[in-house]
């Protein structure tokens, strides 16, 4: 990926209440160590669905008239919830299109009543189920969905790895790119800083996704498995297993 012709926006995470600060400039300085161009866009927050999609969207568009001609999504906790919402919902513009998305412990269900205080923040109190819907990642799924690359960690209590299981069970279900981590150990909001040894496993998994742009040689789009690989035995079946 040349930063001259692609770019990945971090979207840090906070409940759509706050932005978390570790998961904002010191990923962006983590990602421009190999010579990638980020940025943190500190979306809009305590409003509702769909303004900070729209937000998201216009900072899109603005990166793309820039120069950007790919743009990546890095997103953690409900920070992850949003670059699913601006990978996967529909749209009509294509400037607003993302070639790849990087989610960490994300928020992916509206449907579930864990960390219901983001849901309330972004829905309100009386959401509709269709809302509710509409707004969890693994409905908005489709054969034409760009490459995933997931992380979490089985002992996050906030965020359960439920969330990264339902998207990737879409995700297989379509055949679309991914890439699947679901670590032992690390609460959650561990963000990805080198310094915190619960995170050494994220660094040495840095996606490939990244680096080169979710493009494999030729432009086609692929995802490589690092340390955890995909296997289904029939159509529509998938499991994770460490690769050693």
């Amino acid at each position: 990926m040349h930063p001259a012709t692609a770019h990945l926006i971090v979207l840090p995470g906070g409940g759509y209440a706050s932005h978390a600060p570790h998961e904002a400039e010191p990923i962006v300085a983590w990602l421009s160590a190999p010579g990638l161009s980020a940025s943190v866009f500190r979306y809009p927050l305590q409003v509702r669905y769909p303004e900070p999609l729209l937000a998201l969207r216009a900072e899109i568009r603005r990166r793309r008239e820039q120069g950007a001609e790919r743009i990546g999504v890095i997103g953690f906790s409900a920070g992850g919830h949003l670059a699913g919402l601006a990978a996967l919902a529909p749209g009509d513009d294509p400037r607003e299109s993302v070639q790849f998305a990087v989610l960490g412990y994300a928020i992916t269900s509206m449907e579930t009543e864990t960390y219901r205080p983001a849901r309330l923040i972004l829905l309100g109190e009386d959401a509709s189920p269709d809302l509710r819907r509409r707004t969890s990642l693994d409905a908005l799924v489709t054969e034409a969905s760009p490459p995933f690359f997931l992380w979490h960690t089985a002992e996050d209590m906030y965020v359960p790895p439920e969330h990264t299981y339902r998207l990737a069970s879409a995700l297989a279900a379509y055949e679309v790119p991914h890439t699947v981590h679901v670590f032992a150990h690390g609460p959650h909001s561990l963000g990805a800083v080198s310094r915190a040894r619960r995170a050494e496993r994220v660094e040495q998994a840095r996606p490939t996704a990244i680096r080169t742009g979710g493009a494999a040689p030729g432009g086609q789009p692929r995802v490589h498995p690092i340390g955890c690989s995909r296997r289904s035995d029939r159509p529509g079946s998938s499991s994770w297993g460490w690769r050693r």
